[in-house]
């Protein structure tokens, strides 16, 4: 990371909200760089290979010509192995594009009008976070029947094809298949596998779905992982069902 916290670009045509999330990013140690539009943002990201690089991006989904929408698929089509984490900011009727972000691999959103102090801790989380997954851990391989999770080499395999889960979704399914037969609430799993202790738990239900789709011959009719009404999610081994 370049600065004493880190390096964060942000992408915002407010000029009022660039200048008040700079200044409370500044005074958190962070080093700031601004964009007013997608396109100069994109070109301020640059090649995630570089050492210019940022850390994190703080991205605006209303933007004047290329939406923010558009931003964060291109940053995530350029992701090659150097995962540039994306915090989204959003108005509060923008609900669907929200989830169309958290879809795109977008790590966090922040509603606003927002505090920028909560802002700076949602900034500081989500670069935890990403810390810990370029810096994995020696965890055991998790297996299940066809599927196979290797945390240590963020690998997860299912019938012999590897699945293209983003950092978010990838986290939420190794700590379900290393808990099985255990109910989570939504809750609980912000805290656990984003390491929030607070926030929208919308999040977490639009990343259960995500998995379904990708880890269930059926997504309508789960076997992995099952909603528990009333409480929240569970992992349940299909080795166990047979």
């Amino acid at each position: 990371m370049t600065g004493a916290a880190g390096h964060v670009l942000v992408i915002d045509d407010d000029p009022t909200v660039r200048d008040v999330v700079s200044r409370y990013l500044t005074k958190a140690g962070y080093q700031v760089s601004l964009a007013a539009d997608g396109e100069h943002g994109l070109a301020l990201a640059g090649d995630p290979t570089t050492t210019r690089h940022p850390d994190l991006v703080v991205l605006d989904l209303m933007l004047p010509g290329r939406s923010g929408l558009d931003v964060c698929r291109e940053l995530r089509r350029r992701d090659s192995g150097a995962y540039l984490p994306i915090i989204m900011l959003t108005a509060l009727g923008e609900e669907e594009d929200r989830v169309v972000g958290l879809e795109l691999g977008a790590d966090d959103y922040v509603t606003k009008p927002f505090s920028p102090r909560e802002l700076v801790l949602r900034v500081g989380s989500v670069l935890r976070r990403s810390k810990d997954v370029a810096q994995p851990s020696a965890i055991p391989p998790a297996s299940d029947g066809d599927l196979t999770v290797d945390a240590s080499a963020r690998r997860a395999v299912l019938a012999g094809e590897e699945l293209a889960l983003t950092v978010r979704e990838f986290d939420l399914l190794a700590f379900l298949i290393r808990h099985p037969g255990q109910a989570y609430t939504r809750a609980e799993l912000l805290e656990k596998v984003w390491g929030w202790s607070f926030g929208d738990q919308s999040t977490v239900t639009v990343h259960v779905r995500r998995l379904r789709e990708k880890v269930e011959p059926d997504p309508t009719r789960p076997r992995r992982i099952s909603t528990v009404w009333g409480v929240g999610y569970r992992y349940d081994p299909v080795t166990d069902q047979a």
